[in-house]
């Protein structure tokens, strides 16, 4: 396991929706439940919890089931780290790129917090472009 949590949070997500995996178990940090719980806000995701065992904790997302997936080989969500450790990709308001003209999102690490592409334009505030997803 690598040091790169959202890496991993999209890696985890990515597997479990190309395995049709109905939960996925994550290590539990605060940056990751900000990104976990825009996911739930926008959709990408049905549900989330907090799990605890013995000292570890664990957030549980249930992912949202598609049945009418007919091609195995690809997926509908599509998830993709942008800023990582050895490269930081930073944007001002008006460059925040937008996904597939608006449909997808945009996840931000900003001065306020982590926000979606949206929320960062109507605040007129830039940041760190973490992940793509579409």
């Amino acid at each position: 396991m690598s040091k790169d949590t959202i890496a991993n949070l999209l890696t985890y997500i990515r597997n479990a929706d190309i395995n049709k995996k109905r939960t996925v178990r994550i290590s539990y940090t605060k940056i990751t439940e900000s990104i976990v719980k825009i996911l739930l806000r926008e959709g990408f995701i049905e549900n989330t919890r907090k799990h605890q065992e013995s000292n570890k904790c664990f957030l549980v997302l249930t992912l949202r089931h598609r049945r009418n997936r007919k091609v195995l080989d690809k997926t509908v969500l599509n998830l993709k780290r942008i800023s990582r450790p050895g490269l930081r990709i930073y944007s001002n308001s008006q460059r925040i790129p937008k996904i597939l003209g608006g449909m997808g999102i945009v996840i931000l690490s900003t001065s306020q917090g982590i926000m979606t592409d949206r929320e960062a334009r109507l605040k007129r505030i830039g940041g760190e472009i973490l992940c793509y997803i579409w």
